[in-house]
């Protein structure tokens, strides 16, 4: 099942990322310290990184395995961040984005656009996502977006900007 490859809300729009993103994507978060802190990768430290990492991301929607959007702004076509939809026990995801753009309302809108369509699927029946206990902004959008916790994975994900050792993360799903 492969999602659509553009999805709109009322600021933003979700497309594919291009490797012609690479400059922005790397100067908006990719080597941000502070935005990178929960994500289970490390800051990029060139563009030719982030150029990597979105052929990966080319391949993925090819594959069928993963799909990755950049998320932009309707307004003036700024890319801010990404999210990212696998199929795995249901549909799960992650998201990033620029620190200039936290406190906004972006993200939360964004991952409500995935969420209404991954549950208007007949075989979906479980949306999910983790955020590390610690990364409290996260935990918000993820109930912001009507999600509710279930509980805390002991030593679930690594988060190698913090700890090489895995580390408790909240789980938080929405079903039909």
């Amino acid at each position: 099942m492969k999602p659509p490859e553009i999805l709109e809300t009322e600021r933003l729009l979700l497309r594919p990322p291009a490797i012609e993103d690479a400059k922005l994507i790397f100067e908006q978060y990719a080597q941000d310290v502070e935005v990178t802190r929960y994500l289970v990768w490390k800051p990029h430290s060139s563009i030719e990184e982030t150029q990597e990492f979105l052929l990966g991301c080319l391949s993925a929607w090819s594959d069928g395995d993963r799909f990755p959007w950049a998320i932009l702004l309707k307004a003036d076509n700024s890319l801010i961040g990404m999210v990212e939809l696998r199929y795995e026990h249901g549909a799960t995801f992650g998201y990033v984005l620029g620190k200039k753009f936290w406190g906004c309302g972006y993200m939360p809108e964004a991952v409500r656009s995935l969420i209404d369509w991954a549950l208007q699927q007949k075989s979906i029946y479980r949306v999910w996502s983790i955020c590390d206990v610690e990364n409290f902004a996260s935990a918000r959008v993820l109930e912001k977006v009507g999600m509710q916790r279930e509980c805390v994975l002991q030593r679930w994900s690594v988060h190698p900007n913090i700890s090489n050792e895995p580390r408790d993360c909240y789980c938080y799903a929405k079903v039909k």
